[in-house]
């Protein structure tokens, strides 16, 4: 593959598509770009008694940049993290807009047929609404 200048790399906690994702950008040289897209609030957390509020929305999505921006400094890529809220596969394709990503690379997991036809298939709704290429690597 060659021409690419940013690469979009969706995480959901799977390791394998991080590193798949900068090991592409090392080859290409090229930006990275980080979303990790958390579910929307629709609850009241006030009247649970949580005291930090964002803590918990945050859903360890902080440390887990932290711990991005670590890996990229020893593969010595430049990479920028996002993490987003709301609907996964419109998010995903939002900031690939905004930041003008050449690829998108985003995991799957093995799913029952069942699953397949009644489940969300993220996966299937960016590959079919991106006006850029999709790498999908197993999770």
């Amino acid at each position: 593959m060659k021409g690419y200048r940013k690469v979009l790399i969706a995480i959901k906690g799977s390791k394998e598509v991080l590193s798949q994702g900068i090991n592409l950008a090392c080859d290409e040289k090229c930006w990275i770009t980080v979303v990790k897209v958390l579910p929307p609030n629709e609850g009241d957390l006030n009247l649970v008694g949580i005291k930090n509020i964002a803590d918990v929305l945050d859903n360890g999505s902080r440390l887990e940049a932290a711990e991005i921006r670590k890996l990229a400094d020893t593969e010595g890529v430049m990479v920028k993290t996002r993490i987003e809220e709301g609907d996964a596969s419109q998010k995903i394709l939002e900031v690939a807009g905004e930041e003008r990503c050449d690829v998108i690379v985003m995991g799957a997991k093995k799913r029952s047929w069942l699953r397949g036809i009644f489940g969300d298939n993220t996966v299937g709704k960016v590959i079919h609404q991106s006006p850029c290429p999709v790498l999908v690597v197993g999770a």
